[in-house]
């Protein structure tokens, strides 16, 4: 027990910690993990044992990922993959190939070195996207794709360490097609399986209403899936992968999703400690000219390569800098390449050993880097090449904001036949509203020129909708101000927002909380007093008595004090 009890207490006091200093939970478990480990206080002597087990979290997490990723989406990213992602890993294994020859390694050596250090760590990278909150943005879907076709990669190259071994540990031609004959077995057979046997399955299991069963066919799907792949020479996180794409237009994918992500979350952490604990500090010290100029040399030349690839693709400074930064580092495959290329008698253990700090130490550098970049690169802004700004528009409504709040709203004046003229910051809103029929514009309403070309002088109403609080007093400011007789409704936050604004001026102003909170507390009622009239009468005294503690507010005065407006508030009440 006390191992066990060792790594969650190690975990629970790192992760929290370096995540407030700003280093991420990835840090957190490698730093943990050294600490514990054999080379810190030796409470776990054994880390491979622990990696064996964790790397279950990578297959997990890829299983996760495949589950959002529909057939349909993979086929749309189709370029990306083979075309982004065939020409980084090719572009890398070729540079980091060369720069192992020019340090006078023969090319076996220097090629099996260079690719297992180009195939990224699918676990850093999937949880700084996570954190991050960018997986679903299109630069986040452009990497993923990259991290899809470095997993596929793989298999080629693990046959190419069969290929490249010495002669006396070379496999011969027969076998190397029956095992590419198994591989492809594999594929078809989990593909078989998942378009006919897992959603009658889940179906089935689902009847039965055992939820503890339902938990234990989602392990066994993604375990069985990894080991089929596994029997068939390539990744267990490819084959999780294609389980999930496989279940991902399933009725009982986000059943999957739920029953997995406890053991997916505890998993990775493991995997991360395992990494930490692996970390040789002896290979640091008896070699660290070596380690530090594999380190140096693969982590700068791969950025150069990521670097030079997403800029012939036409993608932005910053997005191309962002990317290779982030995809610096080795993966945890490079492990599995450097094994099974020692037991070819390709590498020796001590070159296996260096190679396998220096992955572990670019891994532990990439949150650094990450600091670096955020510090030094300018903040992300809205890309307007492809959005259409207002240009002299006219339109009964002018509404500022289409978030879920403003499509909401747009609903009844659209179905009465009132045109409506919109804008709105976020482009991917834009982009993904333009397929069911809006027009929507690209533009800032805190700027008076956009307002006058968004319409605000024609306009019969004014509807500010935005979810920005400062942003939305400052439209409110300038449209009273530059239009005084054109009515302004607006979205308040709470109730200090709604004071500020109606002190601005507006027209009328609802919390967006208040009258949902409200429609549930008569639902409430409903169900329990059969009374409609008592039902009416208390949700008219509810709304009154706000009402009226709102004009008291307003009166006083009291806009920008929190604590004074609820003091007053309830002594009012009392």
């Amino acid at each position: 027990m006390l191992p066990i009890l060792v790594l969650l207490g190690a975990a629970v006091l790192a992760v929290p910690l370096f995540k407030r200093l700003g280093l991420g939970s990835v840090t957190g478990y490698l730093a943990a993990g050294m600490i514990v480990g054999p080379f810190g206080l030796q409470v776990i002597a054994d880390p491979q044992a622990i990696l064996h087990v964790a790397e279950l979290g990578v297959v997990m997490f890829l299983f996760v990922i495949g589950l959002e990723m529909r057939p349909s989406r993979l086929w749309t990213m189709r370029g990306e993959i083979f075309g982004l992602g065939f020409a980084q890993v090719a572009g890398a294994s070729a540079l980091l190939t060369a720069f192992g020859m020019v340090l006078g390694f023969p090319f076996a050596q220097s090629f099996v070195g260079g690719t297992g250090f180009v195939l990224t760590s699918t676990a850093i990278v999937m949880q700084m996207l996570e954190e991050r909150r960018v997986r679903g943005l299109p630069r986040g879907r452009r990497t993923i794709a990259i991290l899809l076709l470095e997993d596929l990669a793989i298999v080629p190259l693990l046959a190419a360490v069969a290929l490249l071994a010495p002669d006396t540990e070379r496999i011969a031609g027969r076998e190397r097609i029956e095992a590419l004959g198994i591989g492809a077995a594999s594929i078809a057979g989990l593909v078989l399986a998942g378009r006919y046997l897992l959603d009658p399955l889940f179906r089935m299991l689902g009847q039965a209403r055992a939820r503890e069963v339902m938990t234990a066919a989602a392990l066994l799907v993604v375990l069985g899936a990894a080991y089929a792949m596994q029997l068939g020479g390539m990744s267990m996180a490819m084959g999780a992968f294609l389980a999930g794409v496989l279940l991902s237009e399933s009725t009982f994918r986000h059943q999957l999703e739920a029953d997995i992500e406890p053991f997916r979350g505890i998993l990775l952490g493991l995997f991360f400690l395992g990494v930490g604990m692996a970390l040789d500090l002896g290979v640091i010290v008896s070699g660290w000219q070596q380690v530090a100029l594999a380190v140096a040399g693969y982590m700068l030349l791969k950025m150069a390569v990521i670097y030079g690839v997403a800029r012939m693709f036409d993608l932005d400074n910053r997005e191309a800098v962002g990317r290779a930064v982030l995809m610096a580092q080795g993966g945890e495959f490079a492990f599995v390449l450097y094994a099974a290329a020692t037991a070819a008698g390709i590498l020796d253990a001590r070159q296996n050993a260096i190679l396998t700090t220096a992955v572990i130490v670019s891994m532990i550098l990439t949150p650094f880097l990450i600091m670096l970049y955020d510090a030094f690169m300018p903040k992300w802004a809205p890309s307007t090449a492809s959005v259409t700004p207002p240009s002299d528009l006219s339109a009964n409504v002018l509404l500022i904001g289409f978030g879920r709040f403003g499509q909401i709203a747009s609903q009844p004046l659209l179905e009465n036949g009132y045109s409506l003229s919109i804008i709105e910051t976020s482009t991917q809103a834009i982009f993904d509203l333009e397929p069911l029929g809006f027009k929507v514009h690209y533009g800032d309403g805190t700027r008076l020129d956009i307002l006058q070309a968004a319409g605000a002088m024609e306009a019969r109403l004014i509807v500010v909708a935005i979810d920005d609080r400062q942003a939305c007093l400052r439209i409110v400011e300038i449209a009273r101000a530059e239009f005084p007789h054109t009515p302004v409704l607006a979205r308040a936050f709470d109730r200090e927002h709604a004071l500020e604004l109606i002190r601005l001026g507006v027209d009328w102003q609802v919390r967006e909380t208040f009258e949902s909170a409200l429609t549930l507390a008569g639902k409430a009622l409903e169900l329990l007093e059969p009374d409609a009239r008592v039902r009416d009468a208390v949700m008219d005294a509810v709304r009154r008595r706000d009402a009226e503690r709102l004009a008291i507010q307003v009166t006083e005065g009291l806009y920008a004090a929190p604590g004074l407006i609820r003091n007053n508030a309830q002594g009012r009440e009392r």
